[in-house]
């Protein structure tokens, strides 16, 4: 029988009575539009390989592919460090807020990348504006459809990020066709066009599922005591190895296949390969993590993303072979796909309810750190062995995959035992 009055109850289920249901048009339009936004922001950055390329040949030849790499490791740190200030600006007043003024900062920023012409006009552009506005559009996008979907959240989230492969798959192809036809500072204005159209569309998509609420000055977003618990310090540490060099083949691949007697052409195309493969990583696994736990399918991700390099991409850089190259893109797409679409569904499994917004802004901030860190790491490494020479970024990416793999299997083990079930 339960302690609470009927009047102490009745308020709570009214309000939840108010609620849109889960599952509903509305729900599933909001995850449309979180699609179109994710294939504008994260799926223009998995085309960072189109720009290290041109960068390196022409606008920024005199700099090295580790001072170059700066800007898209910039980038892709500003989609997560952000991510617990949007957050609550989102949960408290809606996704308006941070999504319009992002939007728009998106298309200003392509807009100023058109102009640029030297190293920190490019940085200022295309790393810190596009990346703060991409950052803030990402998080939104996330924070609503976790609101709509609770009970199949991994499968919502994986449909959503998979506009994040299907912008790989789009964007090295459109953006190397239209400069050849109006030069490259004419694709940019052309890319953001269409970036700008599919952001105002998904303006109207995407919507909040929960009321407004007041600013809790209050509310601690980062708390680096949680780490302190045995399976959200290791989970944190595998992910950080594994965001580490995720995305060392959609960068560094391209050059890699250029260097083994591809066509500049095909070089590009190798990024779409991997994030076409990619799309079926980010459904697939993710219908799957449903039933056999989130946890269990990004420890395996990571693994076999490490393997691949090792075991795929390895040997090619010794002896070349266009459909052996071919082969990796394939597979490690499938394989990296996963682990980037379920790394937010298994934080959100990974300690109380109380402490979730304290663990997404703690696990947010340590992945940008990640990400801020390893392509110029893994940049460097190149730049050591003559610019021509991958072996040793290959091996810095495979070895810190599977280690990444290792705690991911640590932290899994800890929770199924505390859970008392493997489906975690």
């Amino acid at each position: 029988m339960s302690d609470k009055s009927p009047t102490e109850t009745a308020p709570a289920a009214e309000k939840q009575s108010e609620l849109p249901p889960e599952g509903s048009t509305q729900a599933w339009l909001c995850v449309l539009g979180a699609f179109l936004s994710i294939f504008c922001t994260f799926g223009f950055l998995n085309a960072i390989g189109v720009f290290q390329v041109t960068y390196q040949a022409t606008t920024l030849s005199e700099y090295t592919p580790s001072d170059i790499s700066w800007i898209f490791a910039v980038q892709l740190a500003l989609m997560w460090a952000p991510g617990p200030i949007f957050g609550r600006i989102v949960d408290t007043y809606g996704p308006a807020p941070v999504l319009y003024p992002c939007s728009l900062l998106c298309v200003f920023s392509l807009c100023m990348t058109s102009l640029a012409d030297k190293y920190y006009q490019i940085f200022l552009a295309q790393g810190l504006g596009f990346g703060i506005g991409a950052g803030g559009i990402f998080t939104t996008s996330m924070v609503c459809v976790g609101q709509w979907h609770v009970r199949r959240r991994s499968l919502a989230t994986g449909i959503a990020t998979t506009g994040s492969s299907l912008g790989g798959v789009i964007f090295p192809i459109f953006f190397p066709r239209v400069m050849d036809q109006v030069g490259f500072y004419g694709a940019i204005r052309y890319t953001a066009l269409m970036i700008g159209i599919l952001l105002l569309a998904s303006c109207f998509l995407i919507t909040s599922r929960l009321p407004r609420k007041k600013w809790d000055w209050g509310l601690q977003w980062f708390d680096l005591t949680l780490l302190k618990e045995k399976q959200f310090a290791l989970f944190t540490i595998g992910a950080f190895l594994g965001m580490w060099i995720v995305f060392a083949p959609l960068d560094y691949l391209p050059s890699m296949a250029q260097e083994h007697g591809f066509s500049s052409t095909l070089a590009l195309y190798l990024i779409s390969i991997v994030n076409a493969s990619s799309i079926f990583g980010r459904t697939i696994p993710p219908y799957l993590a449903d039933y056999i736990g989130s946890f269990n399918i990004v420890t395996w991700s990571s693994g076999l993303s490490g393997i691949c390099m090792l075991a795929l991409w390895l040997p090619f850089n010794y002896h070349s072979s266009h459909a052996g190259i071919i082969a990796f893109a394939l597979t490690y797409g499938f394989t990296s796909g996963a682990f980037v679409s379920l790394l937010m569904p298994c934080i959100a499994k990974s300690g109380d309810i109380q402490t979730l917004g304290r663990r997404f802004g703690t696990f947010q901030v340590i992945m940008s750190i990640a990400n801020l860190t390893g392509l110029p790491i893994m940049g460097a490494i190149l730049d050591r062995q003559g610019d021509a020479e991958f072996s040793g970024l290959i091996l810095f990416g495979g070895v810190g995959s599977i280690a990444g793999a290792a705690f991911l299997g640590v932290a899994t083990y800890f929770l199924g035992k505390k859970l008392g079930t493997w489906k975690v």
